[in-house]
């Protein structure tokens, strides 16, 4: 399977912190913003990656991320000229994923919770087995700002719908999607909404009238964040804070993923410490070379990722 980073958008509602550079550039406590998606893909076993941006914020990515050998994946990258929406990615993205099946998660989104990486791998089986797509629910308070699901008492999804003046439910769709190769066919097929932009919802809208879309409910002891506004930052630097003093453990620490994946070995572990063992992010890596977490970890790898 490969995998899509989006990490397009003008930030506009993050101003004047965007005006000048990427909002998943941002720090999210003691890492880049992007490190989170990009672990969720690594969490899922994933190793080919396209990150998608715009044409001035691509070249910072590069810099910061390299070709991605360092975490033992295989970063690419693109330009969205103009966020044009969410499903264009894979138009961008089609001569990548090729005959392959994708993931795509968007860039300003945070993953946290007990299982997930089990969640991640069902929903890779599910794509590459032929059964469709898998997409994420998560419960919210304020579902006119999401595509929403409506389930029937089966607890069948029955319908998605975008920014709804009247929700049927108050499950929105999380920034994560996993899908066959058919969603480059799909996504070509689309027209703009009246926004003048293609919809993943109405991307997801087929696999569900087709039956192919299997929507996974992030409940009780999962985290799910979008940090679109200056609140959400804050709330997501406070969590991963807390999580890591109190877990003694990091999310998204991408060496740590690699490493206990096999993709990197311990000199390479060793060569970012040395660069990073003046902080705490630093001596986290020697902690983990030593086996101090080793036993706790290989039982829950990427726990929080």
């Amino acid at each position: 399977m490969k995998g899509i980073i989006l990490a397009g958008g003008s930030g506009t509602r993050l101003y004047p912190l965007t005006m000048v550079t990427s909002k998943q550039l941002l720090p999210i406590y003691d890492k880049p913003m992007i490190y989170y998606p990009l672990s969720v893909l690594m969490s899922a076993g994933i190793r080919d990656i396209l990150i998608i941006s715009t044409p001035q914020d691509t070249p910072r990515f590069k810099e910061l991320l390299k070709d991605g050998s360092q975490f033992g994946v295989n970063l690419t990258y693109a330009v969205q000229p103009s966020p044009d929406g969410l499903a264009q990615a894979f138009i961008i993205g089609e001569e990548f994923i090729g005959d392959d099946t994708v993931a795509m998660v968007l860039g300003d989104n945070i993953f946290a919770g007990h299982g997930l990486k089990k969640r991640l791998k069902a929903a890779v089986e599910n794509a590459e087995s032929g059964k469709g797509a898998t997409v994420f629910g998560y419960y919210v308070d304020d579902p006119e700002r999401f595509g929403i699901v409506e389930f029937n008492n089966e607890g069948k999804a029955v319908s998605i719908e975008e920014k709804p003046a009247q929700p049927k439910s108050n499950y929105c769709v999380t920034g994560l999607y996993f899908y066959d190769n058919k969603v480059v066919e799909y996504a070509k097929n689309l027209k703009p909404s009246a926004r003048g932009e293609l919809e993943i919802t109405d991307l997801n809208r087929i696999y569900l009238e087709k039956g192919t879309l299997n929507v996974e409910l992030l409940g009780q002891g999962f985290t799910w964040l979008d940090t679109g506004t200056h609140e959400s930052l804050v709330e997501a630097t406070n969590f991963v804070k807390t999580v890591e003093t109190h877990q003694h453990r990091k999310i998204a620490c991408l060496e740590e993923i690699a490493y206990l994946n096999g993709w990197i070995n311990k000199d390479d572990v060793l060569k970012v410490y040395e660069v990073l063992k003046k902080n705490q992010y630093g001596q986290y890596l020697k902690d983990v070379l030593d086996g101090k977490y080793v036993d706790k970890l290989h039982e829950q790898l990427s726990t929080f990722s």
